[in-house]
């Protein structure tokens, strides 16, 4: 059976990795959203639009029996849409923050995300719901995202913009200081290492991918509770895939993939070639100024 995993870039891969050790008999399908990244940049409906286009040309591709949402952007502005279009469950990601507010000491905790998750009402119902007792810090990122696509890779980042923009992250009140970060995006636990480096003191880094993939596996034992019986032992086992929508990554990118054992897989996506005819192409990976906020 197989699940799809979804992410504007390579950033879902952090989710990849949780969700393959606790469903590891089933297939994957990775797919990365690279032609349009970041999402941070798009209009909602735009985005929207063009994420139900994909989903539909996946869906009837690939038959998932799942599919994970690994992007916290789409996750907190497109999962309805997606919910009431296809007949599949969907699970989405969002920002640690009730893990966040239970384990903090100080009661300081900081959401760091990027401006589009930060500025969501969704966002905003989570704090209101988890950490209403807690003083959060929400903290929108610019260029994070894009440091850990090019960190990701084996590209040289800009340790002074990195150190710039966690910097908002760290609040002194009252003798207290923050002592939790939930991360936002996907892309950012790859950066976790170099943030500790230019961290002004320790902090709990929170990465949600653990608890997405554990939702998942959850969400497809309740759709079939007898699904370990019902996998075929002598059935041929299919290679976990790697799609992009570029169709043209870079040769990092595609040592990235192959390393983590996907097979590189080209996939026409008719939407998008109907969307370019419409002149709501994309540019350098980046949506047009017709699509941005």
């Amino acid at each position: 059976m197989t699940i799809l995993v979804f992410d504007s870039g390579i950033g879902g891969l952090s989710v990849l990795r949780e969700a393959r050790m606790v469903m590891h008999a089933h297939r994957f399908v990775y797919v990365g959203d690279d032609a349009g990244f970041p999402y941070g940049d798009w209009d909602g409906a735009a985005l929207t639009e063009r994420m139900v286009g994909l989903f539909e040309t996946l869906i009837e591709q690939f038959q998932p029996r799942l599919a994970i949402v690994a992007c916290n952007t789409a996750s907190t502005l497109i999962m309805p849409a997606l919910r009431s279009r296809f007949d599949l469950p969907f699970v989405g990601i969002v920002p640690a923050i009730k893990p966040a507010a239970e384990r903090t000491a100080s009661g300081l905790i900081t959401v760091l995300a990027t401006p589009g998750t930060v500025s969501r009402l969704y966002t905003r119902e989570l704090v209101r719901k988890f950490a209403s007792h807690r003083r959060v810090n929400m903290v929108g990122a610019t260029r994070l995202a894009r440091l850990a696509e090019d960190h990701m890779q084996g590209k040289p980042i800009d340790t002074g913009v990195l150190e710039a923009e966690i910097a908002p992250c760290f609040v002194e009140a009252d003798g207290r200081r923050t002592d939790i970060i939930a991360l936002g995006c996907t892309h950012y636990p790859f950066l976790v290492n170099e943030m500790r480096k230019y961290a002004p003191w320790p902090v709990d880094w929170l990465d949600p991918a653990e608890a997405v993939a554990r939702q998942a596996s959850a969400v497809l034992s309740q759709i079939d509770k007898d699904i370990a019986r019902r996998v075929d032992g002598s059935a041929q086992p299919q290679a976990d895939l790697a799609i992009m929508t570029s169709q043209s990554p870079s040769a990092a990118i595609v040592r990235l993939l192959g390393g983590l054992g996907l097979q590189l897989r080209s996939q026409a996506f008719p939407s998008l070639m109907s969307a370019a005819n419409s002149n709501c192409c994309t540019e350098s990976g980046r949506a047009c100024s017709t699509l941005r906020k």
